[in-house]
C-alpha cells in the first residue's frame, strides 16, 4: 500500500483552515487585550492558542503535503514536515512558558491592577470562539489530525475558561493575585502538551518504534503466521510521519516458491492486527544468521 493512503483523503481541510483562522486572530486580539490589561491569564491563553494554530496549521498542511508525489530528492514523500514543525512549535511554546512562569512569579511579588472586566469580556468571547472550533471539528471526519486538533483545542477552552474566572473575580472582588495564579495554570497545560509534542517528535526523528506497538509480538506474530516461516531478523518498525508507520525484515523460509502467497498474508496480518501498511520484507534461505535478535514462531521455540 502506498504510504500516502493512510493521510490522503477528503478530510476537512477547509474546516481545519477556517479554525486556524479565527485561531490565530483570536490570539492576537487576546495577546494585544492582555497587554492593555495588564492580565498574564489573557496573554498565556493567547499563548495557548498560537500554539493550538500551530497544530491546525499541521493538521491543515498534512492533508496537503501528503498527497504530493515523492521525488527523486524525496523517495517518501514531504510527511516529515508535519513532524519538523511539530518540533520547532514545541520548543517555542516552552520558551514562552518559561517567560510567562516568570512573570506571574513576578505579578506575585509585586501585584499589578489588571482590568477585570476587559478580562471577563475578552476571555467569554474567547471560550466561544473555541466552542464553535471544537463543534466543527467533532462534526468532521474523525482522522488522527482532526483528533490530535481538537485535543489541542480543549486544551484552549480550559485556558478561557481560567482566564474568564480571572476576570470575574477581578472584576467582582478586586483581587488581581488570582491573574498571575491562573497564569500559572495555563503555563501547566501548554507545559504539559508542549513536552508531549516534543517527545513524540523527538521520537519519530530519532526512528523509534511507535509507542503503541511491541517489536518482539510483532516478529513473533510474523514468525507464526505460517509453517513456511523458519525465522524473523533485522525487523525494524518506524514512523514515516504521523499515523503513517513503516516494517523492514528479513524472513528466513523453507520453501521460496510459497513466497508470495506467505507475502500477502503476512501484509494482510500486519494491516489487521498492528496497522503497519508499508511493509518490506526479504526471503532468504539460510538458517545460519548472526542477529542479536531472532524471532520464531512459539511453536517452534
Amino acid at each position: 500500500m502506498d504510504i500516502h493512503d493512510e493521510l490522503d483523503r477528503p478530510v476537512t481541510s477547509k474546516v481545519l483552515v477556517l479554525s486556524l483562522i479565527l485561531t490565530l486572530l483570536f490570539a492576537v486580539v487576546e495577546a494585544v487585550s492582555g497587554w492593555w490589561s495588564h492580565s498574564l491569564a489573557l496573554i498565556g491563553d493567547a499563548g495557548h492558542m498560537v500554539s493550538d494554530s500551530f497544530a491546525l496549521g499541521l493538521a491543515a498542511a498534512a492533508t496537503w503535503l501528503v498527497r504530493q508525489p515523492p521525488s527523486a530528492r524525496h523517495s517518501y514523500g514531504f510527511g516529515r514536515t508535519e513532524v519538523i514543525a511539530a518540533l520547532t512549535n514545541s520548543l517555542i511554546m516552552l520558551a514562552i512558558v518559561v517567560w510567562i512562569f516568570m512573570e506571574a512569579v513576578a505579578r506575585i511579588q509585586s501585584p499589578e491592577q489588571v482590568i477585570g472586566g476587559a478580562v471577563m469580556i475578552v476571555a467569554g468571547i474567547g471560550l466561544l470562539v473555541n466552542v464553535v472550533i471544537a463543534v466543527a471539528l467533532h462534526r468532521g471526519e474523525q482522522t488522527l489530525n482532526v483528533r490530535a486538533a481538537l485535543l489541542h483545542v480543549m486544551g484552549d477552552i480550559l485556558g478561557s475558561i481560567a482566564a474568564l474566572v480571572s476576570g470575574v473575580v477581578i472584576y467582582l472582588s478586586g483581587w488581581s493575585m488570582i491573574d498571575p495564579i491562573l497564569s500559572i495554570f495555563i503555563c501547566i497545560l501548554i507545559l504539559i502538551s508542549s513536552v508531549r509534542l516534543l517527545r513524540e517528535a523527538m521520537h519519530v526523528l530519532m526512528e523509534g518504534v511507535p509507542l503503541h506497538i511491541d517489536l518482539p509480538e510483532v516478529g513473533t506474530a510474523i514468525a507464526g503466521e505460517d509453517k513456511n516461516v523458519i525465522s524473523v531478523h533485522d525487523l525494524h518498525i518506524w514512523s514515516l510521519s504521523s499515523g503513517v508507520i513503516a516494517l523492514s525484515a528479513h524472513v528466513v523460509v523453507k520453501d521460496l516458491s510459497e513466497w508470495d502467497n506467505l507475502l500477502v498474508h503476512v501484509r494482510e496480518m500486519l494491516d489487521e492486527r498492528f496497522g503497519i501498511k508499508h511493509v518490506t520484507l526479504q526471503p532468504e534461505t539460510s538458517t545460519h544468521v548472526i542477529q542479536p535478535m531472532v524471532y520464531r514462531s512459539a511453536e517452534r521455540k
